[in-house]
């Protein structure tokens, strides 16, 4: 029995206007598979990006990696979730920009009661790749000083709340002065702007030369190879984003000679592919919701039918906060 659903695509890549919301069929859920109902969806800006072609999705795609729902059909096979729990998925490919989706079910992770859908929704993929960078790439703790790039940003201003309750030095870089506010909000305690000429130097001077042990590097291009610089010897730089583009590629020798340092480039997916380990991930990231290490306000609700709004938005700069997706 088909089930109609709502859902976003794509079948060129290029501006907003290349994604239309379509009516489709959804079959019943296949072999270990459940149908969920989708109450929220997380944007994050991988999607601008795949969107414009990096990654090179094949064409026609959906959009979209998480979202907030409940479950309302399970494949016969299935018996490790049951018809109306809550659930999130983050890591079943693309896809979540729809009123109802078809996932495997060990790729669902359970949402507790006090927890809401937006929040959950807005926080889930950002908050674990924070966690597993701030638990996993370095175990960051009092001992550690770290710059964080777009430090107002989604993923950023999780990465430095979080970081400040571990106890750490928390430097970061914003796009624009009129972010160094929500910055320091999010816990950093020097902020510079990475636009403006000579920051590097300018973000030592205000830290009297201290550098970051482990320096978290969401932009690329424009700032990968000043933040070698502000890597202290034997630090790490850890290369988890390309808002400006790709990193440049470079000689293994030059980490040598700026001070022993380690380069990662490692991804959210990978940290979270096992079921186990996904769910004590997420629990991880829930007791930190709880507990206030990590907040993500919610600064706008779009509805579906308006995906290309979202995505105007989201490349102007004009929502302060986490953008949600509703059916």
């Amino acid at each position: 029995m088909m089930t109609k659903r709502r859902v976003v695509r794509m079948g060129a890549y290029g501006d907003p206007d290349v994604l239309d919301v379509l009516l489709e069929d959804l079959p019943d859920p296949g072999p270990g598979e459940v149908r969920i109902r989708h109450h929220a969806i997380g944007f994050n800006f991988i999607d601008v990006n795949q969107r414009r072609g990096f990654g090179a999705l094949p064409l026609p795609s959906g959009l979209g990696f998480e979202g907030v729902g409940t479950v309302e059909a399970v494949a016969a096979d299935v018996g490790t979730v049951r018809v109306g729990e809550r659930v999130a998925v983050m890591n079943a490919g693309v896809g979540a920009y729809a009123s109802h989706r078809n996932v495997a079910a060990d790729t669902l992770i359970r949402v507790p009661d006090d927890l809401d859908d937006d929040a959950v929704a807005a926080t889930l993929f950002k908050g674990l790749t924070a966690q597993y960078l701030l638990h996993r790439t370095v175990a960051v703790g009092p001992s550690h000083a770290v710059l964080v790039h777009a430090a107002a940003g989604g993923v950023g201003s999780i990465l430095a709340r979080w970081a400040k309750h571990l106890g750490a030095t928390v430097m970061g870089t914003v796009g624009g002065e009129a972010k160094i506010a929500a910055a320091r909000a999010a816990g950093c305690d020097v902020v510079v702007d990475y636009n403006r000429a000579g920051w590097a130097e300018r973000l030592l001077g205000e830290t009297r030369g201290r550098k970051a042990d482990v320096v978290y590097d969401s932009v690329g291009r424009h700032t990968f190879m000043d933040s070698l610089d502000c890597a202290a010897p034997f630090g790490t730089v850890v290369v988890f984003g390309a808002a400006s583009g790709p990193a440049p590629a470079i000689a293994p020798e030059l980490l040598n000679t700026k001070g022993c340092l380690f380069l990662t480039r490692p991804s959210v997916f990978p940290h979270n592919a096992r079921s186990e380990v996904r769910a004590a991930n997420a629990e991880a990231l829930f007791r930190a919701m709880r507990d206030g290490s990590v907040h993500v306000p919610i600064g706008a609700r779009f509805a579906l039918d308006r995906i290309r709004d979202v995505h105007r938005a989201a490349e102007a700069r004009t929502v302060t906060g986490a953008i949600t997706i509703h059916p």
